[in-house]
This record gives C-alpha cells, sequence and structure tokens, in this order.
C-alpha cells in the first residue's frame, strides 16, 4: 500500500466522482477503480456503496478516510520540511482562477515568481466563480484566484488587493469627458453588465440599490472581456474594475471616468482548502501575489 493510493482514495471521497479524482492525480478512471479495490482488498472491508444514485462511504471508508488524511497531511508536512533544509523551492501548483484575475493580475506576478522559481512548475486554469470554489474543495487545484471572497467553514480566505472600480463607456458618450461621476449620474443609463450569478454582478447590484440607482440592463455577459466590447461599440456603459481597462483606456477605445461619493473596491483573494499543508512553493506563490498587489496598488495610485 502506497500514501499515492490512500490520497486517490481521499480525493474521490471529497468529490464523489471517480472522473474528477482521476483527473486530480493524473491517472485513468480505470487506475482510480483499481487501486481502491486494493485497498479493499488490504483491509479486507467495502470502503465505498457504489450506486447510481447515491455515493456513500462504508462506516470502514470513514475512519480509512479520517486517517489517511492524517498520513497525507503529515507526508505533506514531511516533503515541506524536507525542501526547507534542502533550501530547493519546486514542485508543482495548481490553480483555479476567475478569467478577470487570471487575464489581467496574474501574469506579471507569475513572470516574476518563475523566474524566482524556475523549479515550480505552475499550472493555471480558467473558470467562473462556482468552479473555483468547487476545485478547491474538491482538491482538484491548490489554490484559487477570485473576487469578493465568500466564507466557507472549509476554506482559509488570503486577501490580496482592492481593486477599484470605475465607470467605462464609449469615448463619444455624454459621460466620457466627465473628469468624475457620482452614482446617482447613472440612472436610466443602458447598462452592460455581468451574469446574475457572477459575485462581482452581486456585489454591483447591492451598491446601486444602496444609493436608489435603476439602470437599465441591455446586455449580461459571464466575463470581463465581453463586456469591455459591447462598451467599445457604444451599446451601453458598464462598471469595471479599473486593473482590468487599463490598456482599452491606453488606445482610447474606452474612457474610464472615476466614481465619487464613496469607496468603491473590488476585493480579491487567494482560497485554499483548510486542510491543506501548504509547501514552500504554494508560500512563496502567495507571499509573491500579495507583495507585488500592493506595489502595483501603490504604483497605480501614482499614475
Amino acid at each position: 500500500m502506497q500514501i499515492v493510493s490512500l490520497k486517490v482514495f481521499c480525493d474521490l471521497a471529497d468529490t464523489e466522482s471517480f472522473t474528477k479524482a482521476a483527473r486530480i492525480n493524473g491517472v485513468t478512471q480505470s487506475a482510480v477503480s483499481q487501486q481502491i479495490g486494493s485497498l479493499e482488498q488490504v483491509f479486507k472491508a467495502l470502503l465505498i456503496e457504489r450506486s447510481k444514485k447515491r455515493f456513500r462511504l462504508t462506516r470502514e471508508g470513514q475512519v480509512l478516510y479520517d486517517y489517511s488524511q492524517q498520513i497525507i497531511q503529515a507526508y505533506d508536512g514531511l516533503v515541506t520540511r524536507l525542501e526547507k533544509v534542502k533550501e530547493v523551492i519546486s514542485g508543482t501548483i495548481r490553480v483555479a482562477t476567475i478569467y478577470s484575475i487570471g487575464l489581467h493580475d496574474l501574469p506579471a506576478y507569475l513572470k516574476i515568481f518563475l523566474k524566482a522559481y524556475p523549479a515550480v512548475n505552475v499550472h493555471v486554469e480558467y473558470r467562473r466563480a462556482n468552479q473555483v470554489y468547487e476545485d478547491v474543495i474538491g482538491n482538484v487545484v491548490d489554490l484559487g484566484l477570485v473576487a469578493y471572497p465568500v466564507r466557507d467553514a472549509k476554506l482559509e480566505i488570503y486577501p490580496l488587493r482592492q481593486d477599484p472600480l470605475v465607470l467605462i463607456c464609449h469615448p463619444q458618450h455624454p459621460l466620457a469627458k466627465s473628469k468624475g461621476i457620482r452614482l446617482k449620474a447613472l440612472c436610466g443609463q443602458n447598462f452592460i453588465g455581468f451574469e446574475p450569478d457572477i459575485p462581482t454582478r452581486k456585489a454591483l447590484d447591492k451598491i446601486l440599490k444602496e444609493h436608489s440607482v435603476q439602470v437599465r440592463h441591455v446586455m449580461e455577459f459571464d466575463n470581463i472581456e465581453t463586456v469591455k466590447r459591447a462598451v467599445e461599440i457604444d451599446a451601453g456603459v458598464a462598471i469595471v474594475p479599473q486593473g482590468t481597462v487599463l490598456q482599452e483606456v491606453s488606445r482610447q477605445t474606452l474612457a474610464l471616468v472615476p466614481l465619487e461619493g464613496g469607496q468603491f473596491h473590488r476585493p480579491l483573494a487567494a482560497i485554499y482548502k483548510k486542510s491543506k499543508v501548504l509547501s514552500l512553493a504554494m508560500k512563496e506563490f502567495l507571499a509573491t501575489l500579495r507583495g507585488q498587489a500592493a506595489d502595483a496598488k501603490q504604483g497605480a495610485a501614482t499614475k
């Protein structure tokens, strides 16, 4: 019996999916089934109740899961300690990120990190916010990058920075020449928004409601890039994180107008499972994200 078999078993229990467990461990579904079968032979007990309607651990399976979690955490701690002794930072970091962070925030920090730690392999996947949480809780990835982090008993939240929210519009739009506007000026405007289940959309709806502002939602999208394209053709205005539109503003395909009358920011954070033992590589990656984010924020303030 190997620790890898215990990890496969725990991943299967967490995800309740042979497909996901296979994906996490880079093996086939058949290999997952074989390893579970081997564990059942070793312990002479049925570990999983296999049913089309429900996935459930048996009493013996629950005991094995609880102890396996402890063994895996101890092993991960051992590996991290040995890395520290050898002063070598290496390994693989699996990251799931929402599109806006992955496209606009992460690349610069990733470049800095990989230059400092070339022996680390960072694998990045772009996902919707709800999928990022599912992947982190299910151990599909090590870290998740999200906006407006949601508290969960299973997760640790690692705050990164606050990204200012700004209004964007077509350069010929009547609001484009404003040096700053209050939210009341948006009443009745054609508005390009995110889909209702997107965290940034929920936060914007709350802000507009608190300021008694009613806009006319004419389009809704699930990603920032499509929102920007719609504003570029003058289909309406939008409120977006400042860091996501700097290129378009510099090319003058979009106009940026600061919001007045309050502190309007989008919090960014990394999330990881509380039971996860962070490797040295993961700790350094998080430190890079937070440290560089602070520098970026200060740099933006001086522009």
